[in-house]
């Protein structure tokens, strides 16, 4: 059935060829098997659970958390010629009509349903009756409290799946590390699924954070090199998104908000203008992204610091979907970590759920504070191991380190003699010597490591620990109260027989940093003709109301500047074009093309 599944990829989707990993998991898929999937952002998951709903019968029905991401991915099935729908509360009632009767008449491939939606008991009937075979459940990770979107209505997945008949179930997010991945595995399945991880290397964007100064002056500059791309800029406030739209605006640059306090209607036709235009700039908060499947965002930056790692990830991952040059840029200071921090406490979460946060925090400020490629850090969180990118602002700029050596073997003895059973705060009170009460209870003011570190204060232990674990020798057991213990790496470092760079205290900014250097899209095209592509792709996409993405993505405009096709042949070749989309929009592109 693969080679079947090769022959629709090219004739339905326009791809010559899988992207790594996609056919090892639709093998298993069209095999029947259960699956969970960890794929980077951009990898293309979608496919995975779309192409396998074109071959045999059967509905595959597609769990999505968001109304635009359903109702945009329809939108760009229907292009390829796949009957395909979305039931969701913004239909009108005739368009919910014509879903009922192409279920009832066995004709859709692919349903679209918000997890709220299939907690109705009528739902649940309905799929019986539609005869759903499968389920694909998108942003997994919602599911797990140790995810970093935890929605509580995924935990009815589960018990669905079982009252649907225990139907094949596939589930794909891009971020979730062990914890994460056993919980999903263990509240959606009955027994363990097919598990593949796919690695979460975004080659192609380029990383880049830098110590707060002036975050409306840098944010103002990193646009200046990048008007007239697609971009996001995330800020931790509503007022915040406001003021800095505004300062965009008054730049010259396009910028739209998206917050939770918008009127709704403003809220989608800002959302609807960024997915359908070129161009836009959306400042928004964290409430702006999961599921938006917009393929030419060129840019993605934090005014303020993200809340996670995950989230970072997730964010970031929004950034260059179509495997083009893309850039990141995110701004922390010591307010964003107070702020952060207070959030986390006066929380309304179990004081299992702070604790899990807490550690989350220090693993993103590690990565802020990493005294080696950003890259190398960001993946060991993830399990991977990798070596320098080349591609992230540490590798391009370096930064300014000591000899550290001594001060991590203060830090690694802590742990050691401590039983590699203890968090943070319990090590940093030994080594600057305070004798509270959970010290004297373990007798550990007895250690030779007592008091070692008193020349240091405290928020410089807490600097140099996230760098030890940025830099792989120490590692933390989340689900064991948050101890750390010393890697192989880190046994080297402490018996001696390896020295280990520190980098100086990255929270407080010693002049300007050197700016990132603009990614360079490829520049053997046409730039007028491109040009004229895009004008003619927002047209149509305006006139049929879909974002523009889903007529023909950049990457396929691109080729198209680049090879001037001269006939419907041609173009035939061309990265995006199947044969549906080549049948709807060939000769009027081929127009422009030959003019």
């Amino acid at each position: 059935m693969l080679d079947r599944a090769r022959a629709l990829l090219r004739s339905v989707f326009g791809f010559d060829s899988f992207r790594p990993g996609q056919d090892a998991i639709i093998g298993a898929i069209l095999d029947g098997q259960d699956v969970l999937a960890i794929m980077p952002t951009g990898a293309g998951k979608s496919l995975c659970y779309q192409l396998p709903a074109l071959i045999g019968n059967g509905l595959t029905v597609v769990v999505s958390p968001l109304i635009a991401l359903m109702r945009d991915q329809v939108a760009q099935l229907t292009n390829y010629g796949v009957n395909a729908a979305a039931l969701n509360s913004s239909n009108d009632p005739a368009e919910s009509r014509r879903i009922f009767d192409s279920l009832r008449d066995g004709d859709l491939r692919l349903l679209y349903l918000a997890p709220e939606r299939l907690a109705r008991p009528d739902t649940v009937e309905l799929l019986r009756n539609a005869g759903a075979t499968r389920l694909a459940i998108d942003e997994a990770h919602c599911v797990s409290q140790w995810g970093h979107d935890f929605r509580p209505e995924y935990l009815a997945l589960g018990e669905l799946r079982r009252e649907l008949g225990g139907i094949q179930t596939v589930a794909f997010t891009a971020t979730a590390d062990a914890a994460t991945r056993s919980d999903i595995a263990q509240r959606l399945f009955d027994a363990e699924p097919r598990l593949f991880i796919g690695g979460f290397d975004r080659p192609n964007l380029l990383l880049s954070m830098a110590p707060k100064n002036s975050a409306r002056k840098q944010l103002l500059e990193f646009l200046a090199a990048r008007k007239g791309q697609s971009g996001v800029v995330y800020c931790a406030s509503r007022n915040g998104c406001e003021d800095l739209a505004e300062t965009f605006n008054a730049a010259g640059h396009r910028a739209l908000v998206y917050h939770a306090g918008l009127d709704k209607a403003v809220r989608e036709a800002n959302q609807d203008a960024f997915l359908r235009e070129d161009g836009i700039t959306m400042v928004a908060t964290i409430a702006f992204g999961m599921g938006i499947d917009k393929p030419d965002v060129r840019f993605v930056a934090h005014a303020d610091l993200p809340k996670s790692i995950e989230a970072y990830y997730q964010e970031i991952g929004r950034a260059g979907r179509d495997g083009l040059p893309a850039e990141t840029l995110t701004l922390y200071g010591l307010g964003d970590v107070r702020l952060r921090a207070l959030q986390i406490e006066e929380s309304q979460a179990s004081d299992e759920q702070k604790r899990i946060e807490r550690a989350k925090l220090n693993t993103l400020l590690a990565l802020c504070e990493a005294p080696r490629c950003r890259r190398q850090t960001l993946l060991a969180y993830f399990g991977e191991q990798s070596e320098p990118c080349g591609n992230c602002d540490l590798c391009i700029h370096g930064v300014e380190v000591y000899d550290g050596t001594i001060d991590a073997q203060k830090f690694l003895s802590a742990i050691y003699r401590t039983g590699q059973r203890f968090g943070a705060e319990h090590l940093i009170n030994i080594l600057v010597g305070t004798e509270n009460d959970a010290v004297l209870h373990h007798g550990h003011h007895q250690l030779p490591t007592f008091g070692v570190g008193r020349e240091r204060t405290r928020d410089q232990w807490r600097s140099i620990l996230r760098q030890l674990y940025a830099t792989g020798l120490v590692t933390q057991d989340l689900s064991e109260f948050g101890a750390w213990r010393l890697t192989e790496d880190g046994g080297n470092v402490l018996r001696g027989r390896a020295r280990i760079d520190i980098r100086r205290d990255a929270l407080r900014p010693k002049g300007k940093k050197a700016k990132a250097p603009a990614a360079q899209l490829p520049d053997e095209y046409d730039s007028e003709l491109l040009a004229e592509l895009k004008k003619l792709r927002r047209e149509l996409a305006a006139d049929q109301g879909i974002p523009a993405y889903a007529v023909f993505p950049d990457r396929t405009l691109l080729e198209l500047a680049a090879r001037r096709p001269l006939s419907l042949d041609d173009m035939r070749g061309v990265h995006g074009i199947g044969e549906s989309k080549l049948a709807r929009y060939g000769e009027i592109f081929l127009e422009v093309l030959l003019s």
